[in-house]
């Protein structure tokens, strides 16, 4: 049995940059993953003529520096998100179309929407990234729900309405299943909610040419000797200094670990002997949020032609909110729509042609009877990813940050933890990965 320097858990971008950056400081390392693909919650799905489609995460946008460097790095570029031309609101059955970020709502809404945004962006401003448990009132914002503040701060239904719509895309969560605090620091390690809500200027501004897995699978092929795929780690234990690694097939040994997973995947590994209690109780307290991506593929991207620009957001149906994901020289229209938080629960009842026809209805509701007839039909829902479990990210509830928050990042003995939770900056994305890599790598290396 081979004994390596470190055992890397999981070939997401946190695994990936850990092993890089262990590997760069001549180290042995093995990376061992339990899909037969690497990139984790960024899955590019190729098809034989050339196109693609992002069934996990897609965007990238300014000060994200860490997915912008290793695209360079590797030569993959970007391009904008498409957003010329006006957007679509249907709110009470009513379908509105506007220029700019400001939906066509009533003005008391508006003001009142207006407020509650830039008093989350004042309150998060105080956030301790590094400990957000040490954050001024932290207590106190610990122990209510996002969805409890919104009630406190907004008077307007259809102000509550949109925030909630916003909050259900930003974390694939409703907002009663998160703590305030957790969404202040999340906002705050995103620069704010602007940034985490906008295609310009913000987090959706761009996309990555050739898809998001692309860093990925190039960045693999660099160290591709030092990656074992289709290898589910089912114990790890740790016994005078070294740590063993075992699945059904399969037994390594290590100095150090990095188990760069969700914590709610990071929980069903067995440990000998047991991790700490409040490491346990994490784990089972951080379930990942829910969402599924529709896609509905049209020879040409219509709605462009009628001067919209596939951005739409509605409180009606299944899927709130769609965005134009053709592909760059528009050689095809690609509509995708978000189904999130209690809709993607609801919509996993569904069968298969249930799902297309909501969707669709929906798509011809927001852009005319076109979208009824595509080319093809796809969805994917990452909650029923054994490997996964959810997207876009583990979420704290109530109370979770202020008791045991600490338990996120601390290593156990010779077990060090990566992934996208355990970033400070950029959470939950791509660029919170890589960051959360490059920090473990750092913190085995002393």
């Amino acid at each position: 049995m081979k004994n390596y320097d470190v055992i890397v858990i999981g070939a997401g971008y946190a695994g990936l940059t850990a092993t890089r950056e262990l590997i760069k400081a001549e180290k042995e390392v093995l990376l061992l993953e339990a899909r037969d693909r690497v990139g984790g919650r960024v899955y590019t799905k190729y098809y034989d003529d050339g196109s693609y489609l992002d069934l996990g995460a897609a965007w990238v946008g300014p000060t994200q520096d860490k997915i912008y460097a290793l695209a360079k790095e590797f030569g993959v570029q970007t391009f904008p998100t498409y957003d010329e031309g006006k957007s679509t609101l249907l709110f009470n059955k009513k379908v509105k179309r506007y220029n700019g970020l400001i939906p066509p709502l009533p003005i008391g809404s508006l003001l009142s929407l207006d407020f509650a945004i830039k008093r989350m962006n004042k309150l998060s401003k105080t956030i301790d990234l590094q400990n957000p448990w040490q954050s001024p009132n932290a207590a106190y914002y610990d122990s209510m729900t996002l969805a409890t503040w919104m009630d406190k701060q907004m008077s307007f239904k259809t102000a509550k309405i949109m925030f909630k719509l916003a909050a259900e895309a930003i974390w694939a969560a409703d907002p009663n299943e998160i703590s305030m605090l957790h969404a202040l620091f999340y906002t705050k390690s995103g620069r704010d909610l602007d940034t985490l809500m906008n295609v310009k200027n913000g987090a959706q501004e761009e996309r990555i040419l050739g898809g998001a897995s692309q860093p990925a699978l190039r960045l693999a092929e660099t160290f591709k000797d030092n990656i074992r795929l289709n290898s589910v780690v089912r114990s790890i234990s740790q016994e005078n200094d070294i740590v063993t690694v075992k699945g059904d097939d399969f037994e390594f040994s290590a100095k150090k670990v990095v188990v760069a997973l969700p914590p709610t995947l990071a929980g069903r590994i067995n440990y000998y002997p047991l991790m700490p209690a409040n490491r346990e109780q994490l784990t089972q307290r951080m379930p990942m949020g829910t969402v599924w991506k529709t896609y509905a593929i049209y020879d040409t991207p219509f709605w462009r032609e009628a001067g919209l620009n596939g951005l739409s957001a509605t409180n009606d149906g299944y899927t709130t909110v769609t965005f134009d994901n053709s592909p760059k020289d528009g050689s095809k229209g690609i509509m995708m729509g978000f189904v999130l938080g209690n809709q993607a629960k609801a919509f996993s009842n569904l069968s298969e042609e249930e799902r297309k026809s909501s969707i669709l209805d929906s798509f011809a509701k927001f852009y005319g009877e076109k979208a009824r007839n595509p080319l093809a039909y796809i969805d994917h829902s990452w909650a029923a990813e054994e490997f996964t479990r959810g997207c876009y990210a583990g979420l704290m509830p109530t109370g979770g940050w202020t008791s045991l928050g600490k338990a996120l990042r601390e290593p156990v003995g010779n077990i060090h933890w990566a992934g996208t939770e355990t970033s400070d900056i950029w959470n939950g994305y791509i660029d919170g990965a890589i960051r959360s890599g490059e920090r473990v790598a750092k913190e085995i290396l002393g």
